[in-house]
């Protein structure tokens, strides 16, 4: 029985809700009286039903397509204007006792060299990513109650934040690790976390339990209920997502609007952010054995859908899509993407890019800096911001701001301080040069009069010496 404000996995994410949705979307896919009413709902900025969506990502119209696309942009503009905030992962280790059949890290994989970073080696990581410019961490570690327990992570997320590094330093550390209990959540919270990130990989069950055959990730209920431990833990800020590519696209995305209706149902507020990933190599994985990958024009649809379903939620795209599809998809809703990542254990301290422990391949192979370039050209803000964490706006706090439009007060101005930050101490002079032309034009920007004026005078000091000024 479907029930959004169930606490049971199978009532919330309900697999007959889902084939019922599906079997409506292909009913109406052609019903363009339909289909445009559901647009013109759509422009309230509201956010749609999971199953009004699902007709939208089942309509073929080219007219309607572009009417989606159009409003996708509008929608990402008005709440987010063109600020990109940036991040990288840090992958702490790679021991796993789980069984995915999609990951290298699975525990049957004798190829891979295993590696656990030491609270040294992670202060060495933390430096280098200061040493490239970043504010904000997602740590990532394979489930491993010996190797990786949660006195490990804590200690990790302790190092993180001590690390003091010329005019570095780490503000904000998101955390991607395994489902875990109320009582871990409430020591995540009080290490002082930002957004707890879990894929769902799946959200079909009988699929979910072939692609995870062994391992405490084997049960579905206990990983897809893990949002709700977390935020009985304290967390506010929770990010979703599936990895395309797993499952019929149309059934994932289904599941994953319940699962956003779910947190806004029981707990009222929904996710923070919602990513993106779809399946690539990585070492004894080939994607193609996955019959279920989609194309460009499918993942752009996609993005677009999820941030007319989703208006206040930040999306998540990462380095495994290449340049291309990411400036594809920029101005259809995401809102963040990481630059110079390296997803292998100890990557960032090595000179030349390890693949050797990688979980995935990286398609975009950029430097930071040159991340940031590309933004910028595009006419995006590239934003290192934190302050909302730190100021206490999350949850259902961020949510109300976001809503109202207040937010722009605060976010804009903050990305561009946290970019004179960036040019000031790690950009290239050709980054710089452009970047310090880019602040002269979105200052004025800044909707209020007095809050334009502060920002001025912070970006004066930052130039000056001064750092870590914020709303």
């Amino acid at each position: 029985m479907y029930n959004p404000k169930s606490m049971k996995a199978e009532e919330f994410i309900a697999h007959e809700e889902i084939l019922e949705t599906l079997a409506y979307a292909e009913k109406n896919k052609d019903n363009l009286e339909l289909v445009d009413s559901i647009l013109e709902k759509a422009k309230e900025r509201k956010g749609l039903s999971h199953r009004e969506a699902s007709v939208l990502l089942a309509c073929e119209d080219p007219d309607r397509t572009a009417a989606m696309y159009a409003l996708a942009q509008r929608i990402k503009k008005d709440f987010y204007g063109n600020r990109i905030v940036m991040f990288a992962p840090l992958y702490l280790s790679n021991y796993c006792v789980n069984g995915c059949v999609y990951c290298p890290y699975h525990q049957k994989n004798k190829r891979i060299p295993r590696k656990k970073l030491t609270q040294e080696e992670v202060a060495r990581e933390v430096v280098a990513l200061q040493d490239m410019g970043h504010k904000r961490l997602a740590i990532e570690a394979g489930e491993d109650p010996v190797n990786n327990p949660i006195e490990y992570i804590l200690s990790c997320i302790e190092t993180i934040y001590s690390i003091q590094h010329k005019n570095g330093a780490i503000r904000r550390v998101n955390v991607n690790i395994a489902a875990t209990t109320v009582e871990n959540y409430r020591k995540l919270k009080e290490a002082g976390i930002g957004t707890y990130i879990l894929f769902q990989e799946t959200y079909h069950r009988e699929s979910y339990l072939k692609l995870h055959p062994t391992g405490p990730k084997h049960d579905y209920a206990y990983h897809t209920e893990a949002m709700d431990r977390a935020m009985e833990g304290g967390i506010d800020d929770v990010g979703l997502g599936v990895l395309f590519g797993l499952e019929l696209y149309r059934y994932e995305f289904a599941g994953l609007l319940m699962h956003a209706e779910h947190l806004e149902a029981a707990h009222g507020v929904g996710p923070h952010t919602i990513s993106v990933p779809r399946i690539k190599h990585a070492d004894d994985i080939d994607p193609s054995a996955f019959d279920n990958g989609i194309s460009d024009d499918i993942f752009a649809k996609l993005c677009a859908l999820i941030r007319i379903a989703v208006p206040y939620t930040g999306m998540i795209i990462s380095t495994r899509e290449s340049q291309a599809v990411r400036e594809r998809v920029l101005p259809l809703g995401v809102s963040q993407i990481s630059g110079g990542s390296r997803t292998s254990v100890g990557g960032y301290q090595e000179t030349v890019r390890p693949t050797d422990t990688e979980q995935f391949d990286v398609s975009d192979q950029r430097s930071l800096d040159e991340v940031v370039r590309w933004l910028m050209e595009l006419g995006y803000i590239p934003s290192f911001c934190t302050a909302c964490y730190r100021e206490g706006r999350t949850g259902d706090r961020f949510m109300s701001l976001c809503k109202s439009g207040q937010i722009q007060n605060c976010c804009h101005p903050n990305a561009l301080m946290t970019l004179k930050e960036f040019l000031m101490d790690y950009a290239s002079p050709e980054t710089r040069r452009i970047g310090e032309a880019l602040l002269a034009a979105e200052l004025p920007n800044i909707p209020k009069e007095k809050v334009r004026a502060v920002c001025a005078d912070h970006l004066q000091k930052i130039e000056e010496g001064v750092r870590d000024f914020r709303f």
